[in-house]
């Protein structure tokens, strides 16, 4: 790992940088796959499945005998473990529902707002070498709850032809209505444009790869929604002296394992906390399954030591990690002072892991400094806000003059024309 000690504040910017392409690097192959799945449909597809994923799949469309035969394909261990993360990420999700928010803004002028699902989702459930069945929950969960009518979920077959078991296990657990063997970029572009048998959604969600990442940034330039540009997986801890440094290393292998263009990031103001976990990574990646990947991503991660927890907060705000661990006897400082951050993990016993599969909140973060301005998946993301008015005889005649006045001044006549109508009714009446 790369071992970085008091860093000057104007070297930030770059020290902040992610290891990823650039926008224009992938935007010429994203615009040609949408462009062709908008002109050649389902036969597009299946081409750039066939390329991209190796394997040729004649029903992208998963039927309902490949369902049931994936619930006898998993253990029941597995079941009863998928079944409890899903009733903490269904009661932490479902304490967030709303009420109506009602007031009378001036006498007879009542104003309210009420949440509306949004109708169609498209749900991107990253598959390849580890297929996330936890995405699911984290994404169909908060959809089923917000009242969603149509959920549909798009992940790359593996090379049997066949979705993993796990994914079609929870997703039949969790109200998906239709679910297709399609991933990467021409999952989004079908999702976006629509084909043959996959019909256009609203919004799309779910995490993924650069590829991924930009075609999600594409579809919403072409009418559709994201949830947030969520790309390569990150991990920020900062851990001082009262760090356990076995628990630190577990944690940054474990994001470190997702790819090899994830980051990990150690901050901290104890340079034998620092060697310690450096000592402890290299001792655990030699026994993980996922070595060759954990050890790419661990290659181009930082090690950083900064002499104060002040200028150690300002630099993780500047870097806006998607996943923060706090390990620090002065926890409370970097709690109430956190800005920037997806989810925020607090205390020695608290891994990331929790979050990523059955705490309850959502895995699914702003990646690459987009906490700065997007939240994490919520049960907000599935429902949109509808505004309502109902004005009464005498609301109009308390703020009829005061839009006739706004109305003339902004030159629009129509619109002060549209009150003093009403206000020569009632003064006749």
């Amino acid at each position: 790992m790369n071992k970085i000690y008091s860093p000057l504040t104007e070297t930030w910017s770059e020290l902040t940088k992610r290891p990823t392409q650039t926008f224009e690097d992938i935007e010429s192959v994203v615009k040609q796959i949408f462009k062709e799945t908008q002109l050649k449909g389902d036969a597009a597809l299946s081409k750039y499945t066939s390329l991209f994923d190796g394997v040729q799949v004649e029903k992208t469309l998963v039927s309902d005998v490949e369902i049931e035969l994936a619930k006898n394909q998993i253990s029941e261990e597995l079941k009863e473990a998928i079944q409890f993360a899903k009733s903490n990420i269904y009661a932490f999700h479902n304490a967030q529902k709303t009420e109506p928010i009602e007031v009378e803004t001036t006498e007879g002028v009542f104003c309210w707002y009420e949440k509306r699902a949004i109708q169609k989702v498209g749900l991107y459930i990253p598959g390849g070498s580890a297929p996330l069945f936890s995405t699911v929950l984290m994404l169909a969960v908060p959809a089923q709850i917000a009242g969603c009518t149509e959920i549909i979920l798009c992940t790359p077959p593996q090379k049997n032809g066949n979705v993993s078991p796990a994914i079609l296990y929870a997703a039949s657990l969790c109200g998906v209505t239709k679910i297709y063997k399609i991933g990467g970029i021409q999952a989004i572009a079908a999702m976006t444009i629509g084909t043959e048998t996959i019909n256009k959604v609203y919004k799309i969600f779910g995490p993924g790869n650069q590829y991924v990442t930009v075609a999600k940034q594409f579809a919403s330039q072409k009418g559709v929604a994201i949830d947030m540009p969520a790309g390569p997986s990150e991990l920020l801890v900062f851990a001082d002296e009262s760090a356990i440094p076995s628990f630190v290393a577990s944690d940054l292998l474990s994001q470190a394992e997702h790819g090899t263009d994830s980051q990990v990031i150690l901050v901290t103001t104890s340079k034998k906390t620092l060697l310690d976990v450096e000592i402890e990574v290299y001792k655990q990646l030699k026994e993980l399954a996922r070595k060759d990947i954990a050890e790419i991503a661990i290659s181009h991660s930082k090690l950083i030591y900064i002499d104060s927890d002040d200028k150690a907060l300002q630099l993780i705000n500047e870097y806006a990690p998607e996943h923060f661990i706090i390990c620090s006897k002065n926890e409370d400082f970097f709690i109430k002072n956190i800005v920037n951050a997806g989810s925020v993990f607090i205390g020695n016993y608290t891994p990331e892991s929790a979050g990523d599969y059955a705490s309850g909140t959502n895995h699914t973060l702003p990646t690459n400094g987009y906490s700065k301005s997007y939240s994490g998946v919520n049960l907000d993301s599935f429902l949109k806000a509808i505004t309502f008015q109902k004005i009464t005889a005498k609301g109009i005649q308390n703020i009829g003059k005061t839009i006739e006045i706004m109305a003339e001044s902004e030159g629009l006549q129509a619109h002060k024309n549209a009150v003093s109508q009403r206000l020569k009714v009632l003064a006749n009446e």
